[in-house]
């Protein structure tokens, strides 16, 4: 559950905790915390073992929906773009291209009209 937790914010959580409670209540309030966790943990574990009595094999099946959910909903927009759209390639947006390189085309030179209006013709218009 505190996977993305780490140490320096475990520490500035206790510090908070300090100034806000104080260090008479603070103990208590991590093992009112760690207790309330334990609880949700267990009703979560013990919700799923039912649904499993329940729907049996079926369960796995509906699980696999709400993995493919899960997996969208971290998803950045560009890595929605480049999955679904270009089958994972991103070398386009980041310059490293697999192909050969175009040679350079050298314009060719052309007649350069003369300075001043352009011409008119009134049969164009």
């Amino acid at each position: 559950m505190f996977a993305n937790i780490g140490w320096g914010e475990m520490f500035l959580l206790v510090v908070i905790g300090l100034v806000v409670l104080g260090p008479e209540r603070l103990p208590e309030a991590i093992r009112w915390s760690t207790g309330t966790i334990r609880k949700v943990r267990e009703y979560l574990s013990g919700a799923t073992r039912e649904l499993r009595e329940e729907f049996g094999p079926e369960f796995d099946d509906l699980r696999e929906p709400i993995g493919e959910l899960q997996k969208l909903r971290g998803m950045t927009p560009k890595a929605a773009i480049t999955k679904h759209l270009l089958d994972g390639d991103d070398s386009w947006m980041t310059g490293e291209f697999d192909g050969p390189k175009a040679p350079a085309v050298k314009p060719q030179s052309a007649p350069v009209p003369p300075p001043g209006p352009a011409p008119f013709d009134a049969d164009a218009t």
